[in-house]
């Protein structure tokens, strides 16, 4: 699927951004929708267990975590629209391969979202588009009467 890319810019940290997560950031940024906070590795990543009462009164939809590794681990948190954390999600991918790409050097890559469930996605970086690749999982069926 080709989306917009939503690079996101260095930033500050908010007030208690980092204290929900409990970590220590390496790089605090933020597009028009998240927050994306890098953390030193994918160990990091996966043993997250955000304060997601505090995480919700920070001022964003959501926030992204990530380290990087051999296929650029991050998590989705979005408490302040009542998604705890998302399984997979594309609009995060869609921050996530600009920055990567430009951290990196290259524009294909292989994302993991270390959720419960999980999910990788391929993300092809070209200009200010980004391309998502991957299998999707049917979550809900439904017929629409008129």
């Amino acid at each position: 699927m080709d989306f917009p890319a939503e690079p996101p810019r260095p930033v500050a940290a908010p007030p208690d951004l980092l204290r929900a997560l409990g970590v220590e950031a390496r790089v605090v940024a933020r597009n028009r929708l998240d927050y994306l906070v890098e953390v030193a590795d994918a160990d990091a990543v996966r043993a997250l267990n955000p304060d997601l009462d505090l995480l919700r009164t920070v001022p964003t939809r959501g926030v992204i975590v990530t380290a990087p590794s051999d296929r650029d681990d991050a998590r989705f948190f979005a408490p302040s629209v009542a998604i705890a954390e998302d399984a997979v999600t594309g609009s995060a991918h869609c921050a996530l391969g600009p920055y990567w790409a430009a951290r990196l050097g290259k524009s294909d890559l292989v994302g993991y979202q270390a959720s419960a469930r999980g999910g990788f996605v391929r993300v092809r970086v070209h200009g200010d588009r980004v391309d998502l690749l991957g299998r999707g999982l049917t979550v809900l069926r439904g017929a629409l009467q008129v």
